[in-house]
């Protein structure tokens, strides 16, 4: 932990509005917060001043910078640089589909890495698995020959990948899916159901079991129809239901975005990267997952296909984009802050106020990245 007193001034990114004001740090703990009247987000008077945030939490993503969560303590070193660099000051290194064995390794290598996490890192909250409990219709861009039903698999051959498991992607329509959520649900582990061709029955069933959250709405999942609604009608219309948003432009299509804004509660909407290890490294192609992908542009894609596999954006890029669209900033940092900590149950970090650690982002007028703080520490971000 940083030792010492800091003060950082600007226009500081509350709860429910910008206002003018500082922030007194010590021992990389806040111990005031001293906030004037509400500004305009683009005030005149203060355009200079940077707009200070809570540090952005990802919950979802792959890898960044050329680095695989998948690929080792070097790897997941380079990726949590990278991401501290785009304002994310805490993460979960996120699986793709594979063997048991190989998620079992993943799971070991990360709980491994944990007490040597770069103090220039991104700080790791457990990890993610995105899969192998998917829908084979509704794979996307994971490898068909590693998906698992729940029924099949003896819960002791899960037990290896439960220590520090804080989200995994179940489709509830598979068998044995919803005793595997409640399992999940009593073990602390929030269960997020996407890739998947659920009904609404079924879906809102995964629900009652004890599912938390949504893997990138609308994506790789039964969606919105009149007379055959699916999972993302249920995420919708569930209050208590969280949702992730990839918001790069090209996973759903912004004229959407406000549909799930005016749908969802305060506080239940997640943005997320869902960024691959060439996030940040322009065009080019990798494999993940064993599966050949190609970058052109924001689009990532399974390579001499359209079937979308993954992000290459971070998510200062999502906050700018949801602003962008007309979302008060406020809401888009929460978004990116706050809420996923409050899906984990994490307390500790995510609001500009008295004790909470010191994860801040630094943004200057287009919303770029200055600086991050990490536990009252400064570093240099992507926008410097």
């Amino acid at each position: 932990m940083t030792t010492g007193r800091v003060t950082v001034e600007g226009r500081l990114v509350l709860d429910d509005r910008v206002a003018a004001g500082r922030i007194r740090i010590e021992d990389g703990v806040i111990v005031a917060v001293d906030a004037g009247e509400s500004l305009a987000e683009s005030a005149a008077g203060a355009a200079d001043d940077p707009f200070i945030t809570p540090g952005f939490v990802d919950v979802h993503v792959h890898g960044g910078g050329g680095h695989d969560a998948m690929g080792g303590h070097e790897a997941l070193d380079g990726m949590a640089r990278h991401l501290l660099t785009h304002g994310v000051t805490s993460f979960l290194p996120t699986a793709v589909t594979a063997p048991l064995p190989a998620l079992v390794r993943f799971a070991e290598q990360v709980r491994e890495w944990l007490p040597a996490v770069p103090a220039d890192g991104a700080e790791p909250l457990g990890f993610n698995l995105e899969g192998p409990f998917l829908a084979p219709a509704r794979r996307g861009a994971h490898d068909s020959t590693h998906l698992r039903v729940p029924a099949d698999v003896p819960a002791q051959e899960l037990e290896p990948l439960l220590d520090g498991l804080r989200l995994i992607t179940v489709a509830p329509e598979l068998p044995g899916a919803l005793e595997l959520i409640a399992r999940l649900r009593d073990r602390g582990i929030a269960t997020s159901m996407g890739h998947s061709a659920a009904n609404l029955g079924e879906a809102q069933a995964g629900f009652a079991a004890g599912g938390t959250s949504t893997t990138h709405l609308f994506n790789a999942m039964s969606g919105v129809d009149h007379r055959e609604p699916g999972l993302a009608v249920a995420a919708l219309v569930d209050d208590a239901a969280y949702v992730e948003l990839i918001a790069d432009g090209v996973h759903v299509d912004p004229s959407l975005w406000p549909i799930i804004i005016r749908t969802k509660p305060d506080g239940r909407l997640l943005l997320v990267s869902d960024a691959i290890s060439l996030a940040g490294m322009g065009d080019g192609r990798a494999t993940i997952g064993g599966l050949a992908v190609e970058v052109i542009g924001r689009r990532v894609t399974l390579a001499g296909t359209t079937t979308l596999a993954g992000s290459v954006i971070a998510l200062d890029a999502a906050v700018r984009s949801l602003v962008q669209s007309g979302v008060p900033l406020p809401f888009a940092v929460a978004a990116a802050s706050r809420n996923p900590l409050a899906m984990l149950g994490i307390a500790d970090r995510g609001r500009l106020a008295v004790g909470q650690r010191a994860d801040l982002v630094e943004l200057d007028e287009r919303l770029e990245v200055r600086r991050v703080m990490r536990a009252g520490a400064w570093y240099r971000g992507a926008g410097a």
